[in-house]
């Protein structure tokens, strides 16, 4: 068993959880939160009979990482350790992986499908547990995993149910949910307290080892001015107002400012009401505005080629699947300025001063024969894509020996990582193959990454949270912490006020940690019988909404071309979370596309996409899914469908926004019905 010390102000931290008491730790990124979680399940088992640890991630990356890197090297010779995720057969009997295991460590939807299951191979009681540790526990709120597993516990808590686990949460920051003044900030901790019902715990004795062993960087702000001219972008509002006008924007919708957040959520809701009303014209006119919105938001953080090359994509695949005169003018307008637009978006005098800032920020830290680590953190996945392109073709950024790798999410999209991916990415990254990450936010907290040197935030709108999270990733002796954006513009004034709400974070578990226990106490038990009443309440309306009206009642319209093309009472639901069509006559109204995922689990694997075949539609409705190796099935995502419901034409972002609740899915009737010789 490697030996496990910890520093002083570690000890100090964990003091409280040894007394078996329900506590949060609060230390910074770096701090070293998990080896003191290992320390106390160490403890626990050593000193608790028949105990039982399961420790919950929020991603699946995590639940190896925390396996082999801090608890297996510690317990793993003395105790029966178990990592359980979605991509693990272990799942589908986790009770008795539990009954037969010291310590599981697993995605936190797991643990909360085990408890709603009632089948005895599967279904775990919190009774079983005997402590429950959540890493990064500020994700403890409103509907996450993590607040329904212990939604769970304050119910068996309030009526007096016992035992029950012993709870460890574990975070860098809670934040301020969004509050800016010091009373409402008390408030979110002790939701967040209230939720986990635990106290929070910090070093007040260490401080100094603390500030000693994990240095902040050197905070650099790398404002650049706005550019003089802009005659990409100018082009494209100019567009943008013939589609405005071609249209005819409804009486009293007024649409914000083009190039900005704001602006897309308007035109997302114009979407919607086009949808609804059934006026497809207006519904098209939104979809390609969001378009060209999204063009102007990448021309602002990326290359003008890159915003280009986001236009071309789309209407590449929209000059195929013109259906009426609003593609034949949208399609045209843009084929009309295409060279244009593609003449100013390779004029280099205009290009984004935000690229080159980016640049000398590198530079200042990567050079010829200099040993550094960096990560820049960007927005989306198509940013980190460009921005990789771009170090790629910068001559001056390779002779500097910079050695670029994209990390993102991994996911079920087509462009998303793999979770090998993932770690192989970050092993080269450790090894020295690669000297610079460009990720999204899937960097920010939880994945063993080694010390930066620099840590850039580009392009990005985030709150404390994240920014706490991104600053402790540069670790390295005199490392950096750059932001670079425009002078006066969105990204820097966020990046300030975030400064004020860390600030404002601190001075709020200071007022929750001076507050008396008998103070604390009633305070934590008022909210978490708001809670409960509050969750019963929502369910309800839940319940009341997701049968408001009969399955075979609602009919599926294509999203683009309005197509009626199935019935709800058609759609099963697979294993909880998968929507498919089970109605062999659905087959005629899609079509088969060439681009396979290669996506596959136990039960099932992903097949070719689907795409409406009405006419040139073309619309992307989802996949086909093979299950159990024999019953091919479409399975549909409902934002690509619009909803013929007895109360009118509806859409629907999320499968649990439709009015009806579709059945479960019988893989044995199916076999009945589709292979009925078989059963004679």
């Amino acid at each position: 068993m490697v030996d496990l010390e910890l520093y002083g102000y570690q000890e100090e931290v964990v003091e409280r959880a040894l007394q078996r008491e329900n506590i949060i730790i609060w230390l910074p990124t770096g701090g070293g939160k998990t080896r003191a979680a290992v320390y106390v399940a160490k403890k626990h088992l050593e000193t608790t009979s028949k105990a039982k640890v399961v420790v919950l991630v929020n991603k699946v990356h995590l639940v190896d990482q925390h396996y082999n890197k801090e608890f297996k090297p510690h317990l793993g010779p003395n105790y029966k350790l178990v990592p359980v995720s979605g991509e693990s057969d272990t799942k589908d009997f986790f009770g008795k992986v539990l009954q037969d295991s010291h310590v599981v460590i697993c995605t936190a939807q797991i643990l909360y499908n085990a408890l709603m299951n009632k089948e005895e191979i599967q279904h775990v009681e919190l009774s079983d547990i005997t402590l429950l540790i959540f890493d990064e526990c500020h994700h403890t709120h409103k509907e996450g995993v993590y607040n329904k597993i212990m939604g769970c516990y304050i119910e068996k808590k309030l009526k007096g149910e016992r035992p029950l686990p012993q709870i460890l949460g574990l975070t860098a920051s809670p934040g301020t949910g969004g509050a800016k003044i010091l009373e409402r900030a008390v408030d979110h901790v002790l939701q967040i307290c209230a939720n986990l019902d635990s106290a929070i715990v910090s070093t007040k004795n260490y401080a100094s080892e603390l500030k000693e062993k994990v240095p902040r960087p050197m905070k650099i702000f790398d404002i650049v001015e706005k550019r003089p001219e802009d005659p990409f972008g100018d082009h494209l509002k100019w567009m943008m107002q013939l589609i405005h006008e071609y249209m005819i924007i409804p009486p009293g919708f007024r649409l914000r400012e083009c190039g900005t957040q704001e602006y897309e959520a308007d035109v997302v809701l114009l979407e919607q009401e086009g949808v609804k009303k059934g006026e497809r014209l207006l519904a098209q006119c939104a979809l390609h505005l969001r378009q060209y919105n999204d063009a102007l938001l990448i021309n602002d953080t990326l290359r003008m080629s890159d915003a280009y090359s986001s236009l071309e994509e789309f209407y590449l695949t929209k000059s195929q699947t013109e259906i009426d005169a609003t593609d034949d003018f949208l399609v045209g307008l843009f084929q009309e300025n295409q060279r244009e637009l593609k003449q100013l978006a390779g004029d280099s005098r205009n290009e984004n001063p935000k690229m080159f800032k980016l640049e000398s920020t590198l530079l200042r830290q990567f050079g010829p024969g200099v040993q550094s680590r960096g990560i820049v953190f960007s927005k989306t996945r198509k940013s980190t894509r460009c921005l990789n392109d771009w170090v790629l073709n910068n001559k001056t950024l390779q002779d500097a020996g910079i050695k670029a790798a994209i990390l993102t999410g991994a996911g079920n999209g087509i462009n998303n990582m793999t979770q090998n991916e993932q770690v192989d990415t970050i092993r080269n990254f450790r090894q020295g193959s690669l000297n610079l990450l460009i990720s999204t936010s899937v960097a920010e907290e939880g994945l063993d990454i080694p010390e930066c040197n620099l840590v850039v935030r580009y392009g990005l709108l985030t709150n404390e949270i994240a920014q706490q999270q991104a600053t402790g990733r540069a670790r390295a002796a005199d490392s950096q912490y750059s932001v670079v954006a425009q002078k006066g513009g969105r990204e820097e004034r966020r990046e300030l006020i975030n400064e004020c709400l860390e600030e404002l974070t601190g001075k709020a578990i200071a007022k929750v940690q001076e507050m008396s226990l008998q103070q604390f106490d009633k305070r934590i038990n008022a909210l978490q019988k708001e809670a409960v009443f509050c969750r019963k309440v929502a369910e309800s309306r839940q319940r009341e909404k997701s049968s408001r009206t009969t399955a075979d009642s609602v009919k599926l319209l294509c999203r683009n071309c309005f197509k009626s093309v199935a019935s709800g009472s058609d759609i099963r639901l697979v294993e909880n979370q998968h929507h498919v069509i089970i109605n062999p006559d659905f087959k005629r109204h899609y079509k088969v596309g060439e681009q396979k995922m290669s996506l596959s689990f136990k039960d099932w694997e992903a097949g070719c996409t689907i795409n409406c075949n009405n006419g040139s539609c073309n619309l992307k409705w989802g996949y086909e899914m093979k299950y159990k190796q024999i019953a091919l099935l479409p399975n549909i995502a409902i934002k690509n469908f619009a909803l013929e419901t007895p109360e009118g034409r509806i859409t629907a972002k999320q499968w649990k926004d439709v009015p009806f609740t579709p059945e479960s899915f019988s893989f044995e009737v199916y076999c009945q019905d589709n292979f009925p010789d078989l059963f004679d």
